[in-house]
């Protein structure tokens, strides 16, 4: 199988990661984390975006399900709303991980139920921002059968 690229797609606010809410984020920032994304990819391609803007991760989803991509998806606060992304995720064809830097079951309850979480592969929750690594090489597994 060809190495398609991984997409790595962020929802809103989390291009404030570092500043905001340290004591639930972190201090670690998205261009750190970009960095872990690349290390973990290991010689893969990887499309990393972020977006304060739903319809924007609805076209890169879209690039992703048209190029036979897996997708790393952490939706933010559209995880719990987007219809829009639940559809454009349900087209691929190929694993989607979904992933949150805190682990939302242990939250508000508000962010308990993810529309993202019905398509997904997988989910990982509660890992800090060292999750997007793990998310990135579970995904090449999945992609490598």
């Amino acid at each position: 199988m060809s190495k398609t690229p991984i997409f790595v797609l962020n929802g809103p606010n989390l291009n404030r990661l570092g500043m905001r809410e340290p004591e639930i984020y972190g201090t670690t920032t998205l261009a750190e984390i970009e960095q872990m994304c690349r290390e973990a990819a290991d010689g893969w391609t990887v499309r990393f975006h972020q977006s304060n803007f739903e319809g924007e991760i609805v076209n890169w989803i879209h690039e992703a399900v048209d190029a036979g991509s897996g997708i790393v998806i952490n939706p933010a606060g559209l995880s719990f709303t987007s219809i829009p992304i639940l559809d454009a995720l349900k087209m691929s064809a190929h694993p989607i991980v979904e992933l949150h830097i805190s682990n939302i079951h242990r939250r508000e309850e508000i962010y308990h139920r993810s529309l993202v979480s019905k398509v997904a592969t997988a989910v990982i929750a509660g890992l800090g921002p060292r999750g997007y690594a793990v998310a990135v090489r579970s995904l090449k597994q999945l992609m490598e059968g």
